[in-house]
Parts: C-alpha cells; sequence; structure tokens
C-alpha cells in the first residue's frame, strides 16, 4: 500500500471569504422533471404522501427561499415556477448560477456514485473553482472484481488501484455503514480471511454480460474491513459515512459510537478519520472528535435537512467539538440547488449563533469571526494539505 512515500498534491485552498465544500457529489447534466427534482429533496426512496410534495420538507422550504434570487425569482416563489425559470435557462446556465452564487470557492468531490452527473472536471468548469477528488473504497473493490476472476488477482488489482489513487486523489471515503453497519470487528483481518472472503464474494457475482444486481455490491464485512485498514495504511484522510441516509441503511447500525474500537485501533497511524454527517448521532460525532486526536467531525446532509433548525443543530455540534475539527461540507448531490442551500444555511445558523453568543459576552467578536474561518475553510484545507 501507498503509505508516508506518496507524492504530494496540490494543496486544498480556498479564496478568502468563501467556503471549501469538503464533501460532495456530483450535478446532473441534465434538467430533471419535477418529479426527478422532488426525488433529490427527500432521503426516501418512495413518492411523497398522497396529496403532498417533497417541498414540504425544511430542505424544500430551503431551496424555495435560497435558490430563486440566484435565478432572477423572488424568494419563496412556487416550485411550479421555480422549476418553469430552470428550464427557461437550460440546466447548464441554471447549474452556473447556482454554483457561482453559493459562496463556495473549492470542493472535494466524492467521485464514486453512478449516473449521468458530472465530473470533478466539469463541476470546476461549471463553479469556476477548484474541485479536487476523493476515492470511494467500495468502488475500487467492485472495479477490481469487474476484471479479475480470482482472489489473489483481485487483491493484487485492488492494491494497484488503492496505491494509484493515493498519488492523486486527496483522500478515502467508505461507505460500511450502508453496505454492512459500522458494528464491524476492528482489527485489521488476517491475510487467509481476506483471500477466502474475496473468493466467495468473485464466486456470487455475475460474470460476463449478465446485469448487476443490487446484492452484487459489496457487503461482506471482511472486505470492508481490508478496505478501510487499506486506506488508514496510505494515512491520507479517511471520511466515513455515519448516521441517516436513504433506506438501504440500518440507521442503529450507523451510530458512530459503534467505530469506537476501530478509531482507537487506529490512533497510533495518524489517518485523519472525518464522520460525516452523523444525524441524529451528531453529538456522538463530537464526543469522538472531542476525546480522539484523529477524528473530525462534519455538518453536511445534516444541516440542509434540518433547515430552519438547522442553527440549533449545529449550536449542538458545537457543545462538545474542539473548534478545530468541525468541517463544513454540503454532501450535494444531483441537483445544484443543493450545494445553495448547504452554505447558505450555515452561512445564516452560524451567524445567528455567533450572533448571540458575542452579545451575550459568552464569546469575543475576534474569537466568533476565527472559529468561523476554522470551519468554513480552515480546518478542511488543514487536513486535507497535511501530506
Amino acid at each position: 500500500m501507498a503509505g508516508q512515500d506518496a507524492p504530494r498534491k496540490a494543496a486544498v485552498r480556498t479564496p478568502p471569504g468563501t467556503l471549501l465544500d469538503h464533501h460532495c457529489h456530483g450535478v446532473l447534466r441534465t434538467d430533471p422533471d419535477p418529479a426527478a427534482f422532488e426525488a433529490f429533496l427527500t432521503e426516501a426512496d418512495g413518492p411523497a404522501a398522497p396529496g403532498t410534495s417533497f417541498f414540504d420538507t425544511q430542505l424544500g422550504f430551503a431551496v424555495r427561499r435560497w435558490c430563486p434570487p440566484l435565478l432572477g425569482l423572488e424568494p419563496h416563489c412556487t416550485p411550479e415556477r421555480y422549476l418553469a425559470r430552470r428550464r427557461e435557462l437550460g440546466a447548464r446556465e441554471a447549474t452556473r448560477l447556482l454554483l457561482r452564487g453559493s459562496g463556495i470557492g473549492a470542493y472535494v468531490m466524492d467521485t464514486g456514485l453512478p449516473g449521468d452527473i458530472t465530473g470533478p472536471a466539469e463541476l470546476a468548469e461549471l463553479s469556476g473553482a477548484p474541485v479536487h477528488e476523493i476515492v470511494r473504497l467500495e468502488r475500487l473493490a467492485e472495479l477490481a472484481a469487474d476484471t479479475t476472476g480470482d482472489a489473489d488477482a483481485f487483491l493484487a488489482e485492488l492494491a494497484a488501484g488503492i496505491r494509484s489513487a493515493a498519488t492523486t486523489a486527496v483522500g478515502f471515503k467508505s461507505v460500511a455503514a450502508y453496505r454492512y453497519g459500522l458494528d464491524l470487528a476492528p482489527e485489521p483481518p488476517a491475510l487467509h480471511e481476506v483471500r477466502e472472503a474475496a473468493a466467495n464474494w468473485l464466486k456470487k457475482r455475475p460474470k460476463g454480460d449478465r446485469p448487476r444486481e443490487q446484492d452484487d455490491r459489496l457487503r461482506d464485512p471482511v472486505l470492508l474491513r481490508h478496505l478501510l485498514w487499506s486506506a488508514v495504511a496510505t494515512r491520507l484522510p479517511l471520511q466515513l459515512h455515519t448516521g441517516f441516509g436513504d433506506p438501504d441503511l440500518r440507521l442503529h447500525r450507523c451510530d458512530p459510537l459503534l467505530l469506537t474500537d476501530f478509531i482507537r485501533a487506529t490512533r497510533r497511524s495518524g489517518t485523519p478519520l472525518i464522520l460525516l454527517h452523523g444525524y441524529p448521532y451528531h453529538r456522538n460525532a463530537a464526543y469522538l472528535a472531542h476525546v480522539y486526536p484523529h477524528v473530525y467531525a462534519d455538518m453536511g446532509l445534516t444541516l440542509s435537512h434540518t433547515g430552519a433548525r438547522a442553527g440549533a443543530v449545529l449550536a449542538e455540534m458545537l457543545e462538545l467539538t474542539p473548534f478545530g475539527k468541525l468541517l463544513f461540507s454540503t454532501d450535494a448531490y444531483g441537483l445544484p440547488e443543493l450545494y445553495v442551500v448547504g452554505s447558505r444555511l450555515f452561512r445564516e445558523g452560524l451567524d445567528e449563533l455567533l450572533g448571540t453568543w458575542t452579545g451575550s459576552g459568552a464569546w469575543s467578536r475576534t474569537d466568533a469571526e476565527r472559529v468561523t474561518e476554522l470551519l468554513a475553510s480552515k480546518n478542511a484545507e488543514r487536513v486535507y494539505s497535511a501530506l
């Protein structure tokens, strides 16, 4: 595996006063129809209740508050008017206007999601901001499995893929929370265990041109542990999904506290572990960031879905999280609107919160301004550039 000798990459930096979105995804290249647009406003995998809309959520209201002015409309215009304006502009122009109005000055993109979405170069062109890559471990394993037929060849191809990714990407990500849960055995699996697990998994995967099924994805806990420890060996930052998401996960198995023994086992490596999302376990993530030096917490996805309550949730995250260990992100995927909402809710929530604390005398204005910079960009710059 790549280790301390991994080549240095360009530093992750943002212009003064802008945000560094350290965890996001690509956006749609084409204009979605109303139903497809609404599907990105929820983690549900089915339709809204009869007679209702997913616009009638905290996230839906936030989209209608913050995005219409960037497209020349009044805040809170109807969904129908907003989507009509989007169609008038076309997908590319609407995306460009929304991204450039988001206040985000750099992106760190997870490139592991499928679909007709933009890659890093396209997002950089549309946004006018640099985009750095995060490589999803499970996707690397599945690509290796598609090109190999036996366990030893698969493991060699996987190791080569991780080494190659470590030379270009600024970090890795795992969705083990989705595939199995976070209640994994904490120690690295033995090589014979990994070979046996790989052989069993490869036998189950369809060969040739047979279509892939969702159950063909990597779910084996031994292989997931192997991926995690392979990433730790590179010493690049490792993002870990925790907390809520779509129904493909089991929420009680996504509590970041389940990672405690893994966190302890990786402490000596110094590899930064970033606990993504967290909600409703965001206070648990804050505790882990508080007590373990290589653990960081993230607010992406959480603030967008909590909408008008984002400031209250952010306050809870700041109860225990050291101010140098909380990172801003949007977890935006599919819709450029989600970049706008994530950034605006963060700014609004933090400004209101710190205004209260400085107004009461609990914080000085100088400290509030310094912490704002840390959360907005400086923490992520330090984590992803400390190689």
